[in-house]
């Protein structure tokens, strides 16, 4: 009796070790993985994915039309190692009959807690006093240098009440924040009842926020959402923070309220492009903190990521129940 064939399955990145794991355990697979840390090249990634019947990728492989021709119709699931989905060009998997598997939840914590730890660096100036303190700027004791905004009393806007977006409040909760507005496609009034959060428009919660937060997807609707006319309805003593994706905010824009004091400081997770050319303009100013998106970037939640790709993936492949399928 001819053995059953194998089914190939090919992934874009060295990922975490219980991940990797769980696919060399697969004996109904032949894996092949781009083994390095950084991105594989699209050439590289078209050849990777001919004839795969599975695609493992990150939020940085873009899996267009293109690649989904080069794939061919064995491809029959596609796992991302996100949350996000804005990568996947999903109206043409869905043609195709494609299952996606993806990673919510299991990120949230980690990403929340980075959330308050930007938040926390940015309005209190924290790279700005350890530059201080490196370079001999620090003299004496001064009564207004290196003041800061603090949370207690304050407006906490979230644009976004999601699993990221309340995990966030609830954890900046306990520091004394006043009142908690929140915007987004439509109230989530069950979700907003624990944080006694009020639903409001965009521009009343850029006006009356003290700390603004965007915990949002990206959509059509919320691509450019932070422009100028949004920064304009800031308070001049307001701050900014990003931990959704970068298309969210025109970067020039915020450039310019950052520049001018139209604002007063911002912390970023997530830039266009990333990673975010040294030179770029953003980086020139002191009340800009911008980190290399690693919002999720724990141990423990890299790893259960992994395994949830992988536990997606295979379960497509055979069938069965994805652990978390993204319903097209």
């Amino acid at each position: 009796m001819r053995p059953p064939r194998l089914m190939k399955v090919f992934v874009t990145r060295r990922i975490p070790p219980e991940g990797r794991a769980a696919l060399a355990r697969a004996a109904d697979c032949e894996v092949e993985e781009w083994d390095s840390d950084e991105p594989i090249p699209s050439q590289e990634l078209e050849r990777g994915v001919t004839g795969a019947h599975g695609l493992l990728c990150l939020l940085s492989d873009r899996v267009d039309k293109r690649l989904l021709e080069a794939a061919g119709a064995n491809l029959k699931v596609i796992s991302t190692l996100s949350v996000g989905v804005d990568h996947l060009a999903l109206d043409e998997i869905k043609k195709r009959g494609i299952r996606v598997g993806y990673t919510p939840d299991v990120l949230t914590d980690a990403t929340a807690e980075l959330a308050v730890s930007l938040l926390l660096t940015t309005c209190r100036r924290l790279p700005e006093a350890i530059e201080e303190v490196k370079n001999g700027g620090w003299t004496s004791w001064k009564p207004m240098w290196m003041c800061g905004y603090g949370l207690s009393q304050s407006t906490v806007g979230i644009v976004g009440l999601g699993r990221i977006g309340q995990a966030v409040a609830q954890r900046l909760k306990p520091f004394g924040v006043q009142r908690f507005l929140y915007a987004g496609r439509q109230p989530r009034p069950q979700e907003a009842a624990a944080l006694q959060a009020e639903f409001v428009s965009i521009p009343q919660l850029a006006a009356e926020s003290d700390f603004v937060i965007v915990a949002c997807s990206l959509t059509p609707a919320t691509k450019g959402l932070c422009n100028k006319e949004f920064f304009q309805q800031m308070k001049t003593t307001a701050v900014f923070v990003n931990i959704s994706r970068g298309d969210v905010v025109n970067q020039d824009d915020l450039y310019q309220a950052l520049a001018s004091g139209q604002i007063a400081a911002a912390g970023l997770d997530v830039t266009t492009p990333e990673p975010l050319p040294t030179d770029h303009p953003l980086l020139t100013l002191k009340n800009c903190v911008i980190l290399p998106h690693i919002g999720s970037a724990t141990h423990r939640t890299r790893n259960t990521m992994s395994l949830l790709a992988a536990n997606n993936l295979l379960a497509g492949l055979r069938g069965e129940p994805m652990p978390s399928e993204l319903k097209l």
